[in-house]
């Protein structure tokens, strides 16, 4: 029997009330958006708040920020939803439409808030007449730390764990299908992919664009900070679908490996338009810069 670490005895709620038929559960995953969030608002006060790190003006006041944080909630949750609802389970929801508004069971796609929060912020800079590209830069700059501590909760929630692994750290989760991996010892070890995507996509993210844009003054050039975030948490997660398990609904015994087009995941074929818009944006910002 190779070496594994058993699952930590972590409970996915941090405390419960029961009061009857009255059940109410403050969980981790919930926790992990509410102090990312909080996170993600300090930085950007941080920042508009640090006249040096614009080339003229803050593009926003602490009163607008305040206005911006309640839109991206919306946006996070409504697209969120939105998106793991068309993206990943298509089918059940339309048969169900009804189970599209029960968030608390779960379900939230990474893409499809991207998608929420990027309307969000257009509408926003648009109502206000403030400049998008810059707006896009604070919330690129603030979105890293809330995607770590999700990623954790994730791994505290035993879900999204990656493929059988014999290597050291291979993490034993629980359940039938998670322990039950074809020609492997019975219980296997995975992939803790989640912390794979918590290390990258929040922890080296984060300390990567906190240093461009307060030592290499990056936010003085509309978009750079943006492009950067977009090309590197496509990036991070494009490599980290290899280690992952696949979604369940695109696995069959046709197709093992849940690959949905040219032999990538969904994961990785929805990573693809953030590396591309990437790459665009830090060309025009750097034209811009030019300019």
């Amino acid at each position: 029997m190779f070496a594994a670490i058993p699952f930590p005895d972590i409970s996915p709620e941090i405390f419960a009330i029961d009061l009857g038929n009255f059940h109410f559960a403050l969980r981790w995953y919930a926790m992990g958006y509410i102090v990312g969030i909080l996170i993600g608002w300090w930085i950007i006060a941080r920042a508009i708040a640090n006249p040096a790190l614009w080339r003229e003006a803050a593009p926003m006041t602490r009163a607008q920020l305040e206005e911006l944080v309640t839109w991206m909630i919306i946006g996070i949750i409504a697209g969120g939803r939105l998106g793991f609802v068309l993206f990943y389970q298509p089918g059940y929801y339309l048969s169900n439409p009804l189970e599209i508004f029960k968030v608390w069971q779960g379900g939230m796609s990474f893409h499809g808030g991207f998608l929420g929060v990027v309307l969000g912020a257009w509408l926003f800079s648009r109502k206000h007449g403030l400049a998008t590209a810059s707006i896009a830069d604070l919330l690129a700059l603030a979105a890293p730390p809330a995607l770590g501590l999700v990623r954790v909760a994730n791994f505290i929630n035993a879900e999204l764990w990656g493929k059988p692994t014999t290597l050291p750290w291979g993490v034993i989760f629980p359940g039938d299908r998670a322990q039950y991996c074809p020609g492997f010892d019975s219980p296997c070890a995975r992939h803790p992919s989640q912390l794979y995507e918590a290390g990258l996509e929040g922890l080296v993210l984060a300390a990567v664009l906190l240093f461009l844009a307060w030592s290499r003054g990056w936010l003085k050039t509309p978009g750079r900070i943006a492009g950067s975030f977009f090309l590197g948490y496509g990036l991070a997660r494009f490599l980290v679908e290899f280690f992952r398990q696949a979604d369940a609904q695109f696995v069959s015994p046709e197709n093992p490996a849940g690959h949905v087009f040219l032999s990538m995941t969904m994961g990785q074929l929805l990573s693809l338009p953030m590396i591309v818009a990437g790459l665009l944006t830090l060309l025009w910002a750097n034209r811009h810069a030019k300019g």
